[in-house]
């Protein structure tokens, strides 16, 4: 695609799932990627095994392990050109059954963190001359519409949501183009905890058109399609990758 060929690209949680297939996709496109990710074991795997420029691990719900991210990132690749601010968790819990704790972790990670590493990287990208970058947020379908057992999960994406147009329309003047993906039923690791196989195959029949989960390599391509020259006036928007679920009514 136009216009990655040479960027530094930092991604969130990018040793695992979408986030590692991000990593792969924004290196074949020639970009040069810095991996952000909570084990270390996993992110320097990621590094070795897809020739990454580099990776750092640390959690993003902590203001100085961000700072640190950051800092290392930019370092690392010149400037950030590009956010793939990818890093999420989900647990499945009854709402009445959703502890204090449970609720707290999951904003924590999935909304805090990522304001904190987009504020971060913003600031880098602002700080540079000439200013300016892409950053893409990962939403999820789950922020257009409610599902039983997620609330912790739902509010937290519903806040990326927002949080993507307020950037949108604060950093757009700026330089600094931003958007979201909401993916629908992906098969990732993430997913596969939360379902048996023959609960994830029902699922797919029954609630999606296509009639499978997406692979993780088909949300990646809607990473790089905006954070490419190929999206340059798509601004505030959030892309579902779905397969068609959010059209059954």
């Amino acid at each position: 695609m136009r216009g990655l060929e040479g960027k530094g690209v930092l991604i969130s949680g990018g040793s695992s799932g979408i986030g590692l297939a991000a990593v792969r996709r924004f290196v074949e496109e020639g970009s040069r990627v810095f991996v952000g990710g909570l084990d270390a074991g996993e992110v320097a795997a990621a590094v070795d095994e897809l020739g990454a420029a580099g990776g750092a691990a640390g959690d993003v719900s902590l203001e100085a392990d961000v700072a640190a991210l950051v800092s290392v990132a930019e370092a690392t690749l010149g400037r950030i050109d590009v956010l793939v601010n990818n890093a999420g968790i989900a647990t499945k819990d009854a709402f009445v059954d959703i502890t204090p704790e449970a609720w707290d972790r999951t904003l924590a990670v999935n909304l805090r963190g990522m304001f904190l590493v987009a504020q971060a990287a913003a600031r880098s990208m602002l700080a540079h001359e000439p200013a300016g970058g892409t950053i893409v947020n990962m939403a999820s379908t789950n922020a257009l519409g409610g599902e039983a057992g997620f609330a912790h999960y739902n509010a937290s994406k519903g806040g990326v949501l927002q949080l993507t147009r307020t950037m949108a329309v604060e950093l757009g003047p700026r330089g600094i183009r931003v958007n979201c993906v909401c993916p629908g039923f992906i098969d990732t690791p993430l997913n596969d905890a939360l379902a048996t196989p023959n609960e994830r195959a029902a699922y797919s029949r029954e609630r999606i058109p296509l009639g499978r989960a997406g692979h993780v390599d088909e949300v990646a391509a809607a990473y790089a399609f905006l954070a490419s020259d190929e999206s340059s006036f798509v601004h505030g928007e959030a892309l579902v990758v779905d397969g068609g679920q959010l059209a059954v009514m």
